[in-house]
């Protein structure tokens, strides 16, 4: 069963890791969904509730990773997903590492109510954030529900 594959990590953190890119993916959609409808206030809650998940998300990513090396992909038997897995993580990492940046600059011209400059720079950071929170939960499922080793 997917679950007893899930289950079977030694951390809770990968779920919950998983869970909060869920959460700020469908944060940052929603604060899109809202601005174009002309709901700022709503926006500027769900884009400040996005920026605390995904600060979560940092926190409980560097703790897991200060307890417990990373995941391997089991490329031997998965040899053709292993090429869409590598291709996936390699561009998600250095995007993710951009993201706080982006989104602290964009968050406080927002603040400031520097219009223009948060537009700006909102067309830059959305689909950089929206690509790793997305790309954050592929890389789990891969990893851990998708192609999970084979027990003999």
């Amino acid at each position: 069963m997917i679950w007893d594959s899930v289950l079977a990590t030694n951390s809770v953190l990968p779920h919950v890791n998983a869970s909060l890119n869920l959460i700020a993916c469908l944060l940052l959609c929603a604060g899109l969904w809202l601005i174009k409808r002309g709901r700022e206030r709503a926006h500027k809650i769900a884009m400040l509730s996005c920026f605390g998940v995904s600060a979560a998300f940092l926190a409980c990513y560097l703790a897991y990773h200060l307890q417990e090396t990373s995941k391997p992909f089991p490329r031997d038997e998965y040899p053709q997903a292993a090429w869409a897995y590598y291709i996936v993580l390699f561009t998600h990492i250095p995007l993710a590492a951009l993201v706080p940046i982006l989104a602290l600059v964009t968050i406080t011209l927002g603040l400031r109510d520097r219009r223009a400059a948060h537009r700006k720079w909102a067309k830059i950071t959305f689909p950089i954030w929206l690509y790793t929170s997305v790309t954050g939960v592929l890389i789990y499922l891969m990893l851990y529900v998708w192609f999970v080793p084979k027990v003999p």
